[in-house]
């Protein structure tokens, strides 16, 4: 059957049906990796949601994101910039373009795809250009204002090839919003952000750099961030033709269209305005960064936080595994994800309909992943190995979470006829009941990756002999025809 042709209108757009390979996927492999990370510092004592909330005024001067290296160094007072006149004095940020271009004779595609099909995931993302403006690739699209501004190296073409013939999807991150070869104005609140997307030519040259990438790998994923400088009109024939070209592609939703709203953001006192509602935005408890859900999108992309329910539209967490995407040297051990925190979080995730987009920042001097990070990433490999039925291919039951009778947290997801509960931490006790199932005549229980296991009727619940168990992140009971409580 051929596939729907799609009229750049919203109302056909919307016939796109988010496709079962992305939900099905539930992990992915972030990759931030740019001129910044030769540099590779920023600050470390705060994650991103915390510094909003608590000093969004000088939010982005104290940005844990060494990624946003370039902005910082226009901002004085930033710790970043201290940083930089103590260690690299003078020196321009352009200038380490030299240094990443030097670190990609020893950069191996086929590695990094093989060391991510082995951590489980299903896709990953390459951040193709960054707010630098940096591109990944020797792009035909000329910068006006930074000529030879990209890699000799086609690492766009190299990795989706890599990627694919692991079996993997792959999509491109492309910095719409923000190009700070074409916007210089420093950047602190979120007021500023929105008011420095780039105008004049640079709509123009964003969307044929984007068109560009389509036709150059096809990527499965169209990820775009912060905003989009053309008018959604424009916009949506541009997601027409990617449909068109990958009709089982995705888009995510930081797509927010130049509309008068945003232009009149440059006003001053417009802006104050929009910043003082940000602020008492941010003054919330669960107050995090989470796109607006504005305009045309396949799923939502919260950053560095999670949903508390089942949602209905598809999302994604988007988070590195430290407080920043970019290499950061300054990380110390206690700043990344722990290994049970790891495992807990994508079970956590995976029960809400979400998927985990977990970061990797390569080192921009040697174009190498840490090894802290590929630790990670083989924790939850390992984990996935084993565990990962009670993950992929799966739906949200009818309740996401709960708790044993002894208080262990669980996750549930479901396939067909079973029901997965993936158990948050090792049970105190050899019997285990749960609360929120409910026996019938025919329901029957294995420990994955152990067997069978007895199930039994009692007031409490559905108890379980699993026995002794070792300290484990989490450990997974598949239930055929089992009910809900």
């Amino acid at each position: 059957m051929p596939s729907p042709r799609f009229e750049p209108t919203l109302r056909s757009l919307r016939r796109h049906r988010l496709p079962a390979w992305y939900d099905d996927a539930k992990f992915g492999i972030f990759i931030h990796w740019s001129v910044s990370s030769v540099i590779g510092w920023a600050p470390r004592e705060r994650d991103i949601n915390e510094i909003f909330r608590q000093d969004y005024d000088n939010a982005q001067a104290f940005t844990p994101y060494t990624e946003w290296y370039e902005n910082s160094l226009r901002l004085p007072e930033s710790p970043a910039a201290e940083y930089h006149r103590r260690v690299h004095g003078s020196r321009s940020y352009a200038s380490f373009a030299a240094d990443f271009e030097a670190g990609l004779q020893n950069w191996k595609p086929t590695l990094w795809a093989q060391l991510f099909r082995q951590a489980g995931a299903r896709y990953v993302v390459l951040v193709t250009k960054h707010h630098d403006g940096f591109c990944l690739w020797p792009s035909r699209v000329t910068n006006p204002r930074r000529s030879g501004w990209h890699t000799r190296r086609d690492c766009v073409r190299e990795l989706a090839d890599a990627v694919r013939a692991e079996g993997m999807r792959f999509g491109v991150y492309y910095s719409g919003g923000l190009d700070w070869t074409f916007e210089t104005m420093p950047l602190r609140t979120m007021g500023d952000v929105a008011a420095s997307v780039p105008r004049g030519d640079y709509p123009a040259y964003a969307e044929a750099q984007v068109r560009e990438l389509i036709q150059h790998v096809e990527p499965d994923i169209l990820w775009n961030d912060i905003a989009w400088p053309t008018s959604a009109k424009q916009q949506y024939r541009l997601f027409a033709d990617y449909y068109g070209a990958v009709p089982d592609g995705v888009v995510n939703d930081r797509w927010l269209p130049m509309s008068p709203l945003m232009a009149a953001l440059r006003n001053p006192l417009v802006r104050r305005a929009f910043d003082a509602l940000m602020r008492r935005s941010f003054r919330k408890p669960d107050a995090a960064l989470k796109p607006p859900g504005i305009g045309y999108f396949d799923y939502q992309t919260p950053e560095y936080t999670v949903f508390s329910e089942v949602r209905r539209k598809k999302w994604e967490c988007v988070r590195g595994m430290d407080k920043s995407f970019g290499y950061n040297r300054n990380s110390q051990p206690q700043d990344f994800i722990s290994h049970n925190d790891l495992i807990h979080s994508l079970a956590d995730i995976t029960s809400k309909s979400g998927n985990l987009l977990l970061n990797v920042g390569p080192r921009g001097e040697d174009a190498t992943i840490p090894d802290v990070q590929i630790d990670r990433l083989r924790w939850i490999g390992d984990w996935l190995a084993t565990n990962g039925e009670a993950i992929y291919d799966t739906r949200p039951w009818v309740r996401a979470d709960g708790r044993t009778a002894d208080g262990t947290p669980v996750r549930f997801t479901t396939r067909g006829r079973t029901v997965y509960a993936i158990l948050l931490g090792t049970p105190a006790t050899a019997v285990v009941t749960f609360p929120d199932l409910r026996q019938r005549p025919t329901t029957k229980a294995r420990a994955v990756g152990k067997g069978a296991v007895r199930c039994s009727a009692t007031v409490q619940g559905l108890q379980l002999e699993l026995g002794h168990l070792p300290d484990r992140p989490a450990y997974v009971i598949a239930f055929d025809d089992v009910a809900a409580a």
